[in-house]
Order: C-alpha cells, then structure tokens, then sequence
C-alpha cells in the first residue's frame, strides 16, 4: 500500500510539472500581441525549440474585431495584401507565407478577397543553421476594412532557443489552418486542365476548363496575373453531369493588355464545397469553343426558340410599322389573284428578310474580327447608313406615290414572267429587306436575351441566333406563302388602291422625315439639312420625270444611283454642327450617365434609376412617352429621393457598350434600377409598364431608410 501511495504522490507531482511548463511552453512558441484599435496579430510556432529541423511551422494569426477584414495576397478590385519585412531577423534564411482559401466579397460591383474575423497565416521558416537559436524580428504592415479601411503595423519578436523540437500548444492550430491553404487538386479530386483567352467584340475572355472526380456545386476561381490586369466576377457553365465546366471571366486592363496572359501565365486558385486546389497555367489562344460545353446544345436550342418568338414579335414594335404599308400593300395587290403567284411573292418577302439577317450575322462577325463592339441596331449610329436608309425609304414613298415602278435585274424579270408574278420577285425581296433594316432600331421581349446569348458566344452561335430571328420576322409571309387564300380572298386591284398607295406613301415619308432628324442630332442642323434638300430634290425628279425626253429618261436609273451615293456623301461629310446634345440635357431632371457615381449615391441611400437610350430607337421614345414622361412614373423619378440618369447611345459610346454588356444586354432601350436593397440593380424588361418601374423603384429603395455601410 505505503508503494503504491508512493507511485500515485509521484504522477501528481509529475502532472504538477507538466502543468507549471505549459504556461512557459506557450509563452515561447508565441509572441506578444501586436495590438491595433481593430485588429490585433501575433506569432505562434508549432514547436518551442528549433531542435535540428531543416523547417520551422510558424503562424501569423489575426483576431479582427466583428465586422473587419483582411485581405488575400490578391485582394481584388480593391485593398492590400499583409507585408512582412524580416530585417533584423538572426538565423533566418528565407520564410515563405503560406494563404489560406479566402472569402469573395462584393459590394457595389466591387470584387475582393479577404479574411474576415480571424486568421492565420501558415509561415515555413527556415534556419541557416539548423540546430542553433532563432531570433524572429518581423514589422507587419496591412489592412483592416469595414464601414472605412485603416492601415495598421505591427513590430513581433518571437526568439526560439536550441532543444529539442517539443510540439507547442500552437500546433493545432497551425495545422487546421495549414489545411485550408489549397494543393494541387489530387487529394480532393479537382484539376484545371486548360487556360485560353478568347477574344470577342467587348473586350477578352479568360475560359478555364476544369473537371472533378465529384460532381461540382458552385464552382468560384480566383485568378492572378501579370502586373496592370484584373479579372471580372467568374461565371461557370457545367457540363450536364457536373463533372467538368468552363469558367469564364472578362479580362480587364488597367496598364497591361491581355496578350500578356499569354506569355506570363496566370495562378488559379478552384473552390468549390469546400475543396479547394491551386495551380499555375500557361495560357493559349483560343476561340468561342473554348468557352462551350456540351450542355450548351440545349441551351442554344432554347435560345432558337426564344429567338424565334422575339423575330416574331418584332413584327409588332413601333420600329416596323413603318414597312407595315408595304406589307398591307402586298396583300391587297394579290387581291383575286392566282395562288402560284401569291405563294411566290411572299416567299421572296421572307427570303429578303432571312437573307438580311444573314448579312447582319455577317457584318457582326467582321466587327468583332476587327475589335470594334458590337449591338443591336448599331448601325444608326452611323451617319452614313442614316442617310443611305433614308434614301432607300424616300425611293420606296417615291414609288408608292405612282412616279416610278421599282425595277430589278433581267434575270429577276425573267423569273416573274415564267411564275407569272406581275409585281416581280424582286421587289417583293427589297421589301423584306427594307424591314429587316428598320426593324434593328426596335428590341422586342425575348430579342434582346436571344442577341444577348449570341453575342457573347461565337460565329456558329451569331448565325445560328440571327437566323432564327429572320424566321421569326419572316413567319407572317410564310404564314400566307403556305394559306395562299389569305391573300387571294382580298378584294380584287381597283382605282382605290391609288388611294391606299398614296396613305402608305405618306408614312415612308415620314419615317425619312425622322431619319432626318436623327442624323440632325448626330451631326447637326447642316448636315440634316442636306440630307432633306437632297432627299426633295431625289423626289422631285421623280414626280417630274415623265416630262423629261425618252432619251434622258433612259439615263435615269444611273442619274438616280449617283445622286443617291452623293446624298449620301454629303451628308456624312458635311460639317458638324449645332448637334442636338445629350439626351439628358433635354430633361432637366436628368442627369447624364455617370456609372461610377451610382455606387456613391446608393450609398447615401438614393434609388438610382438608368434609362439607356437614343434618338433612333422607337422603343425608347414610346417608353418616355407612354411611361417614363407619364404620371406616377415621373412624379417619382422627379422626386427628391430617385436620381434619374440617361445615357444617350444615339452616337457610339464604348463606355455605355461596355456598361450593357455588364448585363449581358446588346440592344436597347435598357432600363436598369439601384438603392439600398438592390446594389447591383434591377434590369427591368424591353416594354416598360408604369407597373413594372414603380414596383423596380420600391423594391431598390426598401432599404433606404437604414444606414448603409459601405465596406470595402
């Protein structure tokens, strides 16, 4: 008994030992704290001597206050990264810092990466002389960020005597957060198997393919290049099995270019559930396959069908119903005719219509290849192509009117005659056509998704799109190509039609009165009065040519297509002058665009309400008049609380380019609506209702009464 007594006295008195050691086991694996008024940070070592390791675990740890962050070694858009200088260190070759998988942190547009609450930093230090005494000296400059961001510094000093390697009580604490800091991707069944940049019309594309040996969830990749490049917020597209994907993000340039991906590399960091790995990749050229994965087949099939009902639709808008003459016109020329004749006529229509849309694909193709950007109805805003479509309109009035009859190569005429189609193939072509070009101003429900899709993918997918559009505008004449006896069941040509002619006549007329007017506000009152002075004298030619000899008259068709080329000539080079001004300007309760002040009013809890529009788009001017300039809608824009912005994209605008294609929008009108409880905003449809823009209004300002706290 009196032995055993003696055994149990002794494990106290050992355990009494221990526990008197911890205290000074702890107090020298670690050092003081270096203490901020937001932040506090230290040393902890995995071990409380350097015993004859080639390798020391070290951590720089932080404890931030509730609500602070730190950042990454790439804080993003905004921040900086821990920096440590070692100078006054002894027996201290090299320490190299290890990160642990950050948070991604948006706020306003506003990408970082960052810590918040606590972390530590792993830290491999190694000794110059294993096996004799550390002394770690250490000045840590970084950021600590909430409401505002304050730089903090910290002098540590952590002295590590020779002995035995001892585990401290810091070596679990190490070794969790050593755990975070991402491998290559083996142990949890990731990799990253390509990098490409791919160049579109908006800029460059960065696609990385990735697989896993699980399916992934929601995948995020952290990207670091060369000095001068920042990356846009990473979208994925998985495959449908969820082994694999492609993760895209814009390239944005603040000094370098994209280019330099391709001979520096970029470091990845792939997140996903928890998994995490890192890598360095070259970087190759790529194309539009590189950012396709095969489940994007049924999602291209969907946006056929989308574009399908959008083309359709756009039979509908403001932009088109200035063609709606010559299609009325065309179905009541057919009245009591023959079904052959019929089923002809409108198939040319629709032909004319496909195949414009096909060149539109064509002519977007070529502006990306040449880097320009690229939207829908674009085209007016080229001075040259308002003029040259408001000749083309004025010869179509003209011919309404009875002064001339619209001609077409031999070969058209010798088709009508053997189908027996009395108005000719080709004019029945030119006026499927001549839709087309005065429907790309409009942006119908559902166009703008479709074009959307197809411009931010490649050629294969822009044809694809574009066509299905031309059918879906086309779908009306194929409609009575199929049920001829639509047609025929009209009344049959008679002198009333000389009437109707000359209605319809009157609304081309005014559709080249506003084209006149948009050129006024591209290039001014000179260059608008031009155009007009040419476009009535092309006119009056017309009226009066059949006084003229029948020598001169056969002169005609080369005197008219010089006058038209120089029409149009002189009114892009005429002088700009006394130009119409921002859209703004003419409101005065608009401001102009300004994309980097939204953030700074939605911070003072304002609702921010963009209207992007121009003076060629129809859509847009139907939405201020029916909507935007109406009752309820402008009480509230006018209102103290609302700042109204617009952007005018009646002239090219890469900054507002850019701005849609943020959203994945390529056409306007866009309206787009911030506050407090929508920062990143509310894009609202093609249409406006006064429903849908007081319902956007209130929901972005449900939290203006709060403070904001704007972190960073």
């Amino acid at each position: 008994m009196r032995r055993w007594i003696h055994h149990v006295l002794a494990l106290f008195a050992l355990a009494a030992a221990g526990g008197g050691m911890a205290p000074q086991a702890a107090l020298a694996a670690s050092s003081a704290w270096g203490q901020h008024e937001f932040a506090r940070v230290r040393f902890v070592a995995a071990t409380g001597a350097v015993g004859d390791l080639a390798e020391l675990r070290l951590g720089l740890q932080f404890r931030l206050e509730k609500g602070w962050k730190t950042y990454w070694r790439s804080p993003g858009d905004a921040g900086l990264p821990a920096q440590v200088d070692w100078t006054g260190s002894e027996n201290l070759a090299r320490a190299d810092i290890l990160w642990p998988v950050p948070e991604r942190h948006t706020l306003l547009g506003i990408e970082t990466l960052g810590y918040e609450d606590e972390v530590l930093l792993p830290v491999i230090a190694r000794p110059e002389r294993p096996g004799e005494p550390m002394k770690l000296r250490a000045a840590i400059d970084y950021l600590v960020c909430e409401k505002i961001c304050v730089p903090a510094r910290a002098e540590l000093k952590l002295d590590l005597p020779a002995g035995p390697p001892t585990p401290s009580p810091f070596v679990d604490l190490i070794d969790r957060w050593r755990a975070k800091v991402p491998g290559d991707g083996q142990a949890v069944g990731l990799s990253i198997e390509r990098a490409a940049l791919v160049r579109e019309a908006e800029g460059a594309v960065l696609a990385i393919k990735v697989a896993a040996r699980e399916r992934l969830t929601a995948p995020d990749l952290y990207i670091e290049g060369p000095a001068g490049l920042r990356f846009d917020k990473v979208e994925s597209r998985l495959e449908p099995d969820g082994l694999g994907g492609i993760l895209t993000a814009r390239v944005l340039a603040d000094r370098g270019k994209p280019e330099d991906l391709l001979t520096a590399g970029v470091t990845l960091t792939l997140i996903d559930a928890g998994r995490a790995m890192e890598a360095q990749r070259a970087v190759v050229p790529g194309t539009s396959g590189d950012i396709a994965t095969s489940g994007d087949v049924g999602a291209l099939a969907g946006i056929l069908l989308i574009a399908l009902i959008g083309g359709l639709i756009l039979n509908l808008m403001p932009c088109v119903l200035p063609v709606l003459s010559l299609k009325l016109l065309a179905v009541v020329g057919h009245g009591g005719g023959q079904r052959g004749e019929v089923r002809l006529g409108f198939l040319a229509s629709a032909a004319g219509i496909v195949a414009s849309f096909l060149l539109l694909s064509l002519g977007v193709l070529a502006l990306r290849a040449g880097g320009m950007a690229v939207g829908w109805g674009i085209q007016f805003q080229q001075p040259g192509f308002i003029a040259a479509m408001a000749v083309i309109v004025t010869l179509f009035a003209c011919n309404l009117f009875g002064w001339f009859e619209i001609g077409g190569p031999r070969w058209a005429f010798a088709a009508a005659e053997k189908s027996g189609a009395s108005h000719g193939l080709a004019g029945h072509f030119l006026t499927g056509a001549l839709a087309t070009l005065l429907a790309t101003p409009c942006s119908a429900p559902f166009l703008g998704t479709a074009v959307g899709f197809a411009l931010s993918r490649g050629a294969l997918e822009i044809v694809a799109v574009f066509l299905a559009l031309g059918l879906g505008l086309a779908l009306p004449y194929l409609l009575v190509a199929a049920f001829p006896g639509l047609a025929t069941m009209m009344p049959k040509p008679g002198r009333w039609m000389l009437h109707l002619r000359r209605v319809l006549g009157l609304a081309l007329a005014a559709t080249a009165a506003w084209l006149v007017l948009v050129l006024a506000t591209q290039r001014g009152l000179v260059a608008a009065g031009v155009l007009a002075l040419m476009l009535v004298a092309l006119a009056l030619g017309f009226a009066f040519a059949a006084r003229l000899p029948q020598a001169l008259r056969r002169m005609a068709p080369a005197a008219v297509a010089g006058f038209a080329l120089a029409t149009v000539a002189l009114a892009v080079l005429a002088p700009a002058s006394m130009r119409g001004g921002d859209v703004a300007a003419k409101d005065r309760h608009w401001q102009k665009f300004d994309e980097a002040e939204i953030a700074a009013l939605v911070a003072r809890g304002k609702v921010v309400f963009v209207d992007v529009t121009a003076d060629w788009c129809i859509t847009c001017q139907a939405n201020k008049a029916f909507v935007l300039n109406r009752g309820e809608v402008a009480k509230r824009l006018g209102g103290d609380d609302v700042v109204p912005m617009r952007a005018d994209w009646t002239r090219p605008d890469a900054t507002i380019a850019r701005y849609l294609a943020k959203f994945g929008r390529y056409g306007i009108p866009f309206n787009v609506v911030y506050g407090p409880a929508a920062p990143q905003g509310i894009a609202l449809p093609e249409l406006l209702t006064q429903e849908s823009v007081l319902a956007a209004v209130d929901q972005a300002g449900a939290a203006s009464a709060r403070p904001i706290a704007t972190r960073r």
